[in-house]
C-alpha cells in the first residue's frame, strides 16, 4: 500500500474518530435535564456533576501527554473511543446516583485522552499532508454534534428512557469506529509518539498565547451552548420552541464554516482566517447584546457559529507548527484550555448576568474573543514543514514516512 493511500484511509478513519466524539457528546449534554431527573440530582448538586467531567477530563490530557511518549497516539484514540461510547452507555443504565457518578468520571477519563490523541493525530496527519486539514476534522465534529442533538430530541420526543435512546446511536457508531481504528495512522518525524522530545526550554512561555486564546474560544462557546435558549426566551422575550433555535443555527453554521475553513486557510492563510474569525464571532456577540428581538439575537447567534468555528482547530494546528518535534505534548497541554474555557464560561456569564444583566454579560466574552486578535501571529509560525497559500508541498516531496495502524516505519 503506497503511502498516499494510507495517508487518505487515516484521514477518513480520523475524520469519523472526530464524528463519533462529537455524537457522543452531543448526547450527553443534550440530556442533562433527562439525567438530573432518572438519578434525582439537586439543582444544587448538578453542577459538581457537570464540572467533574471537563476537570477528569483535564487530568486525563496531562496523562496522555505521558502516554504518548510510551505507546502511538493511535493506540490511545483506539481504546479510547470505545471507552468513551460505553460510558455514555453507563449514564443511561444505571439506577443509582453512584453509578451515574462513576460513568461520568469513566466518560470524563476517557474523553480527555480522546480529545488528546484525535487531535495529536490531526496535527501530525496535517503536516504529512502539507496542507490545511484540520478544520474537515472538527467539521467532522459538528456534523455529529447536530446528528447526536438530533438523536437526542428524537429520544425525549419518544419519552424513550435515556438508554434506549442512547443505544442505538452507540451501536451504530461503535462498530465503524473499530474498524476503522485500523486506519489510524502516525506520522513519524511530525511529533507523533515523540510527546517530550524537542520540547524548548521556553516551550511553556511560547505556548502560552495559543492557550490563552483556546480558553477563550471555549468561553465563547460555552456561552452560546449554555445561555442562547435562556437569553432568547428572558432577554428577548422569544417563545420556548424558538428559544431552541439558535443552539441548532449555531451548530450549523460551525458545521458548514469548517467544511470550507480549510480552503480560506490555504488562499489567505492561518493568521488572517483566525483574525477575520475573531472579529465576526466579536461582531456576533455585540448584536446578540444589542438585539431589540429574537429574530436579531439569532442572527447574532449565527455570525457567532461563522466566526468561532475556525479558532479552535488552527489552535492545534499552530501549535503543531510551532513545535514540530514535540507536538504531541503541545497538543496536550493545549487540549487542557478546552476545558478551563468550559468551566469558565458559564458560571462566568450567569454570574454577570445575575449581578448585573444579560446583555452585559454579553459583552465578555466579546473582548475576550478579541483576544485572539492580539496573538495572531502565534498561527503564523513558521517552521521547515511551513505550509499555506505559498508553501504546500506535493505528495511526492513528502518528507515523512507514514505508518499504519499505530505501527510507525
Amino acid at each position: 500500500m503506497t503511502d498516499d493511500v494510507r495517508l487518505r484511509r487515516g484521514r477518513g478513519a480520523l475524520g469519523f474518530s472526530f464524528f463519533a466524539q462529537g455524537v457522543a457528546f452531543a448526547l450527553l449534554v443534550t440530556r442533562i435535564p433527562a439525567i438530573q431527573d432518572r438519578y434525582g440530582i439537586s439543582d444544587g448538586l448538578l453542577p459538581a456533576f457537570l464540572a467533574a467531567v471537563p476537570v477528569l477530563a483535564g487530568v486525563s490530557s496531562v496523562a496522555t501527554e505521558h502516554l504518548v511518549k510510551r505507546v502511538a497516539p493511535s493506540a490511545v484514540l483506539r481504546w479510547a473511543q470505545p471507552v468513551v461510547l460505553l460510558a455514555l452507555l453507563g449514564v443511561g443504565a444505571g439506577s443509582r446516583m453512584w453509578h451515574v457518578a462513576l460513568a461520568l468520571g469513566v466518560f470524563g477519563l476517557a474523553v480527555g485522552a480522546l480529545d488528546a490523541s484525535m487531535n495529536m493525530l490531526g496535527v501530525s496527519l496535517q503536516r504529512a499532508y502539507g496542507r490545511s486539514i484540520m478544520l474537515g476534522f472538527h467539521a467532522a465534529y459538528s456534523l455529529g454534534g447536530i446528528v447526536g442533538a438530533s438523536a437526542a430530541w428524537a429520544g425525549a420526543h419518544w419519552h424513550l428512557s435515556l438508554f434506549t435512546g442512547y443505544l442505538p446511536a452507540v451501536v451504530a457508531v461503535l462498530p465503524p469506529a473499530l474498524i476503522g481504528s485500523r486506519y489510524y495512522v502516525d506520522v513519524k518525524g511530525a511529533g507523533a509518539g515523540e510527546a517530550g522530545q524537542g520540547w524548548p526550554e521556553r516551550g511553556g512561555r511560547l505556548l502560552l498565547p495559543l492557550c490563552l486564546v483556546m480558553a477563550c474560544a471555549y468561553i465563547g462557546d460555552s456561552t452560546v451552548s449554555n445561555w442562547s435558549a435562556k437569553y432568547l426566551q428572558d432577554v428577548l422575550g422569544s417563545s420556548e420552541q424558538l428559544a431552541t433555535v439558535p443552539y441548532n443555527v449555531y451548530m450549523v453554521t460551525t458545521l458548514v464554516g469548517r467544511a470550507v475553513g480549510d480552503f480560506g486557510v490555504r488562499r489567505f492563510g492561518a493568521v488572517a482566517v483566525v483574525r477575520c474569525g475573531a472579529v465576526v464571532a466579536a461582531a456576533g456577540f455585540g448584536v446578540v447584546a444589542a438585539a431589540p428581538g429574537a429574530w436579531v439575537g439569532m442572527l447574532g447567534f449565527t455570525l457567532l457559529g461563522i466566526g468561532l468555528c475556525v479558532i479552535v482547530p488552527q489552535t492545534f494546528a499552530a501549535a503543531g507548527r510551532l513545535f514540530p518535534n514535540a507536538s504531541d505534548t503541545a497538543v496536550a497541554r493545549l487540549n487542557i484550555f478546552n476545558y478551563v474555557g468550559f468551566l469558565v464560561g458559564s458560571p462566568l456569564v450567569g454570574g454577570i448576568g445575575d449581578a448585573w444583566n444579560y446583555r452585559g454579560a454579553m459583552v465578555v466574552p466579546m473582548a475576550l474573543v478579541l483576544v485572539t486578535l492580539v496573538h495572531a501571529r502565534s498561527f503564523g509560525a513558521v517552521d521547515v514543514a511551513r505550509y499555506g497559500v505559498r508553501h504546500e508541498r506535493r505528495a511526492g516531496d513528502r518528507a515523512f514516512d507514514v505508518g499504519r495502524g499505530g505501527n510507525e516505519v
